[in-house]
């Protein structure tokens, strides 16, 4: 009875081994899909603040250039900022691709925002 439980353990040993060794890619995999999910949301942040940076400046009545470089600096890296007018109105659009695990996400997973605001009247005037 002895000699058959050493038997029978030694088996064991070898299918815990088995076991972990099929699990262990399923754990990578969900780690990895956790960080990019983690990195598309710190992303989603940035994109936020960017698009009301560069709002704000637009409405101050800086230039467009200007206006590109403040979201372009607040922005997550390889961002893509557009700013758009219509009379008083301006809009600034901040869009950005995940950088953590973008292999393992869909395309057509982005960060992305957009702010608006009204052109502030300039003290020019007489």
């Amino acid at each position: 009875m002895l000699v058959l439980r050493r038997r029978s353990r030694c088996r064991e040993r070898g299918m815990v081994t088995a076991e972990f060794a099929v699990v262990l890619p399923a754990v990578v995999l969900v780690l990895a899909l956790s960080l990019g999910a983690m990195g598309l949301a710190w992303d989603q942040v940035r994109c936020v603040d960017a698009a009301r940076a560069g709002a704000r400046a637009a409405s101050r009545g800086d230039s467009y250039e200007a206006v590109i470089l403040v979201a372009s600096r607040a922005a997550p890296s390889g961002a893509l900022v557009s700013m758009g007018r219509s009379s008083d109105l301006i809009r600034v659009s901040v869009v950005s691709r995940p950088r953590v695990a973008a292999s393992l996400l869909p395309g057509w997973l982005r960060a992305s925002s957009t702010a608006s605001a009204v052109r502030e009247p300039s003290d020019a005037q007489p």
